[in-house]
């Protein structure tokens, strides 16, 4: 049995708030984040040298790295991002889509993939809303939701059900 191997453009959203600071994950929650993202990057990659990742950071969201079959580019911007500030959950998921409405490979599956490791400030019937859109315009997402579980998880939990719904 082979496995297919699927053609996809993948959108990685950053924490960059002053949360990543906290020493809760070893050393800091941002050198934890780096870690996972250096893994998500890698096996994106890895499964088709086709697939290609882009790096945006939430907090003054911003574009970092466009999308790049060179995992080393995003790795080298994702370390100079210092922590700062609040993040903007929906801005960031909503730049992070555009970015790949862009994508050269039109057949690609798009994929978000966003960390959070602060509070999402956004109230939930516009998270509702947005990932409502995202389900229409067939935009996978995942989340990783760490060190602020308690505040975060049914808002994030809400998000994923209605992409998934």
């Amino acid at each position: 049995k082979t496995s297919k191997m699927v053609l996809e453009s993948t959108f990685v959203c950053v924490d960059n708030s002053d949360f990543m600071r906290n020493g809760d994950f070893v050393p800091t929650r941002m050198q934890a984040q780096q870690d996972a993202v250096n893994l998500v990057c890698m096996s994106k990659t890895r499964s088709n040298p086709e697939n290609n990742v882009g790096l945006l950071k939430m907090s003054a969201v911003e574009v970092l790295v466009t999308l790049t079959a060179d995992v080393g580019r995003i790795l080298a911007r994702l370390h100079q991002v210092q922590p700062r500030g609040n993040i903007s959950f929906l801005t960031a998921v909503r730049v992070a889509h555009l970015a790949l409405k862009h994508r050269q490979g039109r057949n690609h599956k798009m994929r978000i993939v966003v960390f959070v490791g602060s509070p999402i400030e956004e109230d939930e019937s516009e998270v509702v809303k947005t990932a409502k859109k995202l389900k229409k315009e067939k935009v996978n997402v995942d989340i990783i939701n760490f060190g602020e579980e308690g505040l975060n998880t049914d808002k994030l939990t809400t998000f994923v059900n209605t992409i998934n719904g």
